[in-house]
């Protein structure tokens, strides 16, 4: 996996997007145990301070759990994990309409663009 940063937000944020990301498209998968602090700091070349900051909010949403001495896991629910994935998907289809509406395009014109995209045409 590869861990990519923007200068323009936090790290510790893009960390738990990047987590979350790979959760939702079931990279990693519901009680799959994660890496250690250490090896995830590692990996994504970041503080393990900020890796455990990130790793403890996802913790306080539900999205992991740590068992004790085991370490931490992705959650079982697949609902929680359903619901994340369709907040997600709203964030990034919302902000695709504001940006087609700064194009010049209203939504029927986007909408009709979407399902000729769709269907293969131009």
């Amino acid at each position: 996996m590869t861990w990519e940063f923007k200068k323009d937000r936090p790290i510790y944020a893009q960390l738990i997007e990047q987590i979350e990301l790979n959760i939702i498209s079931g990279l990693w998968g519901p009680g799959e145990r994660l890496p250690s602090v250490r090896d995830l700091a590692a990996q994504a070349a970041v503080n393990p301070n900020t890796m455990q900051r990130a790793l403890s909010e996802l913790e306080r949403d539900g999205l992991l759990y740590t068992v004790r001495t085991s370490g931490r896991f992705i959650t079982e629910d697949g609902n929680m994990i359903q619901k994340l994935k369709d907040s997600l998907a709203m964030v990034e289809i919302r902000e695709f309409f504001e940006k087609m509406s700064k194009l010049g395009f209203d939504r029927s014109q986007t909408i009709r663009m979407l399902e000729n995209a769709a269907r293969g045409e131009k």
